[in-house]
Protein backbone atom coordinates (compact mmCIF):
# COMPACT_ATOMS: atom_id res chain seq x y z
CA UNK A 1 0.00 0.00 0.00
CA UNK A 2 1.06 3.53 -1.08
CA UNK A 3 0.12 5.93 1.59
CA UNK A 4 -1.68 9.44 -0.73
CA UNK A 5 -3.11 12.40 0.06
CA UNK A 6 -5.51 14.22 -1.57
CA UNK A 7 -5.64 17.44 -2.61
CA UNK A 8 -7.86 18.65 0.36
CA UNK A 9 -5.08 16.74 2.45
CA UNK A 10 -7.19 13.35 3.14
CA UNK A 11 -4.95 10.71 3.81
CA UNK A 12 -5.81 7.30 1.83
CA UNK A 13 -4.05 4.29 1.26
CA UNK A 14 -3.69 2.99 -2.52
CA UNK A 15 -2.90 -0.43 -3.64
CA UNK A 16 0.28 -0.81 -5.43
CA UNK A 17 -0.56 -2.56 -8.60
CA UNK A 18 2.30 -4.37 -10.51
CA UNK A 19 2.32 -5.80 -14.44
CA UNK A 20 1.30 -9.00 -12.70
CA UNK A 21 -1.40 -7.68 -10.92
CA UNK A 22 -2.66 -6.00 -13.88
CA UNK A 23 -2.84 -8.99 -16.07
CA UNK A 24 -4.26 -11.49 -13.04
CA UNK A 25 -7.01 -8.90 -12.63
CA UNK A 26 -7.65 -8.70 -16.50
CA UNK A 27 -7.72 -12.59 -16.54
CA UNK A 28 -10.35 -12.50 -14.05
CA UNK A 29 -12.97 -9.68 -15.41
CA UNK A 30 -12.68 -12.24 -18.69
CA UNK A 31 -13.53 -15.05 -17.21
CA UNK A 32 -16.28 -13.43 -15.29
CA UNK A 33 -17.58 -11.31 -17.91
CA UNK A 34 -17.69 -14.84 -19.67
CA UNK A 35 -19.74 -16.19 -17.26
CA UNK A 36 -22.24 -13.21 -16.26
CA UNK A 37 -22.84 -12.81 -20.05
CA UNK A 38 -23.63 -16.88 -20.31
CA UNK A 39 -25.25 -16.92 -17.52
CA UNK A 40 -27.33 -13.42 -17.49
CA UNK A 41 -27.93 -14.10 -21.39
CA UNK A 42 -29.39 -17.67 -20.18
CA UNK A 43 -31.85 -16.27 -18.13
CA UNK A 44 -32.88 -13.49 -20.48
CA UNK A 45 -33.59 -15.83 -23.32
CA UNK A 46 -35.38 -18.65 -21.41
CA UNK A 47 -39.59 -18.20 -21.24
CA UNK A 48 -40.92 -17.35 -18.32
CA UNK A 49 -42.68 -20.56 -17.72
CA UNK A 50 -39.21 -22.25 -18.01
CA UNK A 51 -37.58 -20.10 -15.41
CA UNK A 52 -40.22 -20.42 -13.12
CA UNK A 53 -39.76 -24.30 -13.12
CA UNK A 54 -35.96 -24.27 -12.08
CA UNK A 55 -36.55 -21.65 -9.72
CA UNK A 56 -38.44 -20.81 -6.86
CA UNK A 57 -37.66 -16.75 -7.17
CA UNK A 58 -40.38 -15.15 -9.32
CA UNK A 59 -39.85 -15.31 -13.16
CA UNK A 60 -39.72 -11.71 -13.83
CA UNK A 61 -37.40 -11.22 -11.07
CA UNK A 62 -34.83 -13.30 -12.24
CA UNK A 63 -34.99 -11.74 -15.57
CA UNK A 64 -34.19 -8.61 -13.94
CA UNK A 65 -31.20 -10.75 -12.54
CA UNK A 66 -30.28 -12.17 -16.02
CA UNK A 67 -30.35 -8.43 -17.37
CA UNK A 68 -28.11 -7.07 -14.10
CA UNK A 69 -25.66 -9.95 -14.80
CA UNK A 70 -25.19 -9.29 -18.68
CA UNK A 71 -24.88 -5.36 -17.88
CA UNK A 72 -22.32 -6.29 -14.99
CA UNK A 73 -20.35 -8.31 -17.51
CA UNK A 74 -20.36 -5.22 -20.40
CA UNK A 75 -18.82 -3.33 -17.01
CA UNK A 76 -16.19 -5.60 -16.08
CA UNK A 77 -14.50 -4.94 -19.67
CA UNK A 78 -15.48 -2.32 -21.48
CA UNK A 79 -14.39 0.38 -19.65
CA UNK A 80 -10.83 -1.04 -19.67
CA UNK A 81 -10.95 -1.58 -23.19
CA UNK A 82 -12.38 1.43 -24.48
CA UNK A 83 -10.56 3.46 -21.72
CA UNK A 84 -13.33 5.17 -20.43
CA UNK A 85 -15.12 5.82 -17.59
CA UNK A 86 -12.80 3.04 -15.55
CA UNK A 87 -13.80 3.97 -12.08
CA UNK A 88 -17.16 1.71 -13.67
CA UNK A 89 -15.19 -1.12 -13.73
CA UNK A 90 -15.45 -1.52 -9.77
CA UNK A 91 -18.76 -0.40 -9.36
CA UNK A 92 -19.83 -3.24 -11.74
CA UNK A 93 -17.81 -6.03 -9.60
CA UNK A 94 -19.29 -4.52 -6.52
CA UNK A 95 -23.11 -4.97 -8.14
CA UNK A 96 -21.81 -8.84 -9.30
CA UNK A 97 -20.98 -9.10 -5.75
CA UNK A 98 -24.73 -8.44 -4.17
CA UNK A 99 -25.66 -10.48 -7.01
CA UNK A 100 -23.87 -13.70 -6.13
CA UNK A 101 -24.23 -13.08 -2.05
CA UNK A 102 -27.68 -13.17 -3.15
CA UNK A 103 -27.57 -16.31 -5.49
CA UNK A 104 -25.69 -17.92 -2.47
CA UNK A 105 -28.07 -17.14 0.19
CA UNK A 106 -30.74 -18.91 -1.97
CA UNK A 107 -28.93 -21.99 -2.81
CA UNK A 108 -27.73 -22.41 0.83
CA UNK A 109 -31.79 -22.13 1.97
CA UNK A 110 -33.02 -24.50 -1.21
CA UNK A 111 -30.26 -26.82 -1.72
CA UNK A 112 -27.77 -26.86 1.21
CA UNK A 113 -24.68 -25.48 1.49
CA UNK A 114 -22.48 -27.56 -0.48
CA UNK A 115 -23.80 -26.04 -3.91
CA UNK A 116 -23.42 -22.91 -2.70
CA UNK A 117 -19.88 -22.75 -2.92
CA UNK A 118 -20.04 -22.08 -6.85
CA UNK A 119 -21.81 -18.81 -6.24
CA UNK A 120 -19.43 -18.09 -3.07
CA UNK A 121 -16.39 -18.50 -4.86
CA UNK A 122 -17.59 -16.60 -8.05
CA UNK A 123 -18.31 -13.82 -5.49
CA UNK A 124 -14.90 -13.68 -4.20
CA UNK A 125 -13.42 -13.57 -7.57
CA UNK A 126 -15.65 -10.22 -8.50
CA UNK A 127 -15.00 -8.63 -4.81
CA UNK A 128 -11.16 -9.19 -5.93
CA UNK A 129 -11.52 -7.58 -8.94
CA UNK A 130 -13.54 -4.53 -7.59
CA UNK A 131 -11.45 -4.51 -4.92
CA UNK A 132 -8.10 -4.30 -7.18
CA UNK A 133 -9.51 -1.58 -9.31
CA UNK A 134 -11.02 0.45 -7.22
CA UNK A 135 -8.77 4.18 -6.96
CA UNK A 136 -10.41 6.33 -4.42
CA UNK A 137 -10.54 9.81 -6.27
CA UNK A 138 -8.91 9.03 -9.25
CA UNK A 139 -11.33 10.47 -11.61
CA UNK A 140 -12.37 13.79 -9.00
CA UNK A 141 -11.97 16.89 -10.38
CA UNK A 142 -10.82 18.21 -7.69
Amino acid sequence: MVRLRTREGRRYDMPVTTKRTRVVLWILQGLLAALFLFAGGFKLAMPLAALAKVSPLPAAFLKFIGAAEVAGALGLVLPGLLRIRTGLTPLAAAGLVIIMAGATTVTVATQGAAPAVLPLVVGILAATVARGRWQPDRNSNH
